[in-house]
Order: C-alpha cells, then structure tokens, then sequence
C-alpha cells in the first residue's frame, strides 16, 4: 500500500545507528545532521510564527472589532468631538441634498 509520504510503497533507507560508543563524541557527520534538524526546525517555527502574525494582521473582524472598541472608549473618555464631528457630517449632508433639490443643474 503506499501514501502521500511513501508512495513506491517501499521500505525507505534509515542510516544504521551510531556504533560508537555510549558517552562518546559523536561523530562530525552526526554533528552536522544535529544541525541541520536544528537549523529545520528553527526555520519552521520562525516561518509559523510569521505566517501566525500574517493571519492575525490581516484578520478583518479581529481589526475591526478593535476599531470598534478604541472609538467606543475615545467616545466615553471625551464625546464632544464626536458630537461635533456628527454636526458637521449632518449639515454636509443636508447642504448637499439641498443644493441637489434647489440647483439649476
């Protein structure tokens, strides 16, 4: 039978273990194979770190629930640009309807 991982569905190589013995060096070949996994899997957790970071930044509801919740605490600490804010919108908007019912144009 064979999978996504082995898919002549043979028996892959495995190198034999280490003849040296117990509580000595290991040998420079073992050395580099140890730093390379390192290295893999160091190079993983940053790239799921990235990728993690990525997601979060461009999380549309996480970043407006946010937004959200800043305009809420800046309307309860200090309302009165707000309310001015919403005056100024409100007689744009009626200039503007006005000057589109009673123009030339």
């Amino acid at each position: 039978m064979t999978d996504s991982t082995n898919p002549t569905g043979t028996t892959p190589y495995t190198a034999p273990a280490s003849t040296a013995p117990v509580g000595s060096d290991p040998s420079p070949l073992e050395n580099a194979k140890a730093a390379v996994t390192d290295s893999v899997e160091a190079t993983r957790l940053k790239l799921e770190q990235t990728l993690d970071a990525i997601e979060d930044k461009f999380d549309v509801k996480k970043r407006t629930d946010e937004v959200t919740e800043r305009v809420q605490r800046s309307y309860e600490e200090n309302p009165v640009p707000w309310i001015i804010g919403a005056t100024a919108v409100a007689v744009g908007v009626i200039g503007l309807v006005a000057w589109a019912i009673f123009s030339d144009d």
